[in-house]
């Protein structure tokens, strides 16, 4: 959910444009750049076209009508933007609701994200199971990292209050760093929760080698916008950057 919008807030806006804003019930905030003008038959096909030659290299998801008039959003990935139904500009950006004060593009965003993390296969991430779980988080994680040591020491936390942590890698200074040989020896691991916990104590870790997923997590970290650790996702695909005290994240599960 949003904040709302101040009076302040608005005259940066009318300042920044030069013009007299009129707000309706949706705020489009964003950047307008020139397109090219396409039929209006079959129009989610041709909006897909269009910007498949204009970015040859991305795989567009979905095409969708929004709740403003003749704009419609694209999803690529965790990623949107907005075409206009004649096809004349694309503008990237957040919509926001103002009477239900929700952020629509996040919530699109949100959504791919989920998907994707349920689609990670539950033998790739090391799991720290609650008995009672309520809920589970996706934590991107990196051995050499303060904060994640902080995190950690809450994991027992987290479980008895009906949380499971998933951990996935992603070694800051990239998969060919001495962290994340580290991190492979961890994944590697014949116990993985006691070579993670050790590696977050700074003990030293067996080197092993193995098909670990490492190199691809930290991939999909890159997919999914994680910029440090540790990065939080709440399985409905809501994101809680940094570290975050356990009664801080139970009521970010809106609990």
């Amino acid at each position: 959910m949003c904040s709302s919008i101040s009076s302040l807030t608005v005259k940066f806006f009318q300042l920044c444009l030069g013009v007299n804003m009129k707000f309706s019930k949706f705020l489009l905030m964003g950047v307008i750049i020139s397109f090219p003008t396409l039929a209006k038959d079959n129009l989610d096909a041709e909006l897909t076209l269009a910007l498949s030659r204009l970015l040859p290299d991305v795989e567009i998801d979905n095409v969708s009508p929004t709740p403003i008039k003749d704009l419609y959003q694209v999803v690529i990935g965790t990623d949107v933007i907005y075409i206009t139904r004649d096809g004349n500009y694309v503008i990237k950006g957040d919509i926001l609701d103002l009477e239900e004060r929700r952020n629509l593009t996040e919530d699109i965003r949100a959504g791919s994200r989920m998907k994707i993390l349920n689609n990670i296969n539950e033998s790739d991430y090391i799991e720290f199971s609650s008995i009672n779980m309520q809920d589970a988080i996706y934590v991107f994680t990196d051995v050499d990292c303060g904060y994640c040591r902080k995190l950690h020491l809450d994991v027992p936390k987290l479980n008895s209050l009906g949380v499971t942590v998933r951990y996935l890698a992603y070694p800051r200074a990239g998969i060919d760093s001495v962290v994340g040989q580290e991190m492979s020896n961890v994944w590697c691991a014949k116990d993985r929760q006691k070579a993670l916990t050790a590696a977050k104590n700074r003990e030293s870790i067996e080197n092993k080698s193995c098909d670990d997923p490492v190199a691809e997590q930290y991939a999909l970290g890159k997919k999914l916008g994680v910029r440090g650790t540790p990065t939080i996702y709440l399985q409905n695909g809501k994101i809680l950057p940094g570290y975050m005290p356990p009664d801080e994240i139970i009521k970010q599960l809106n609990r």
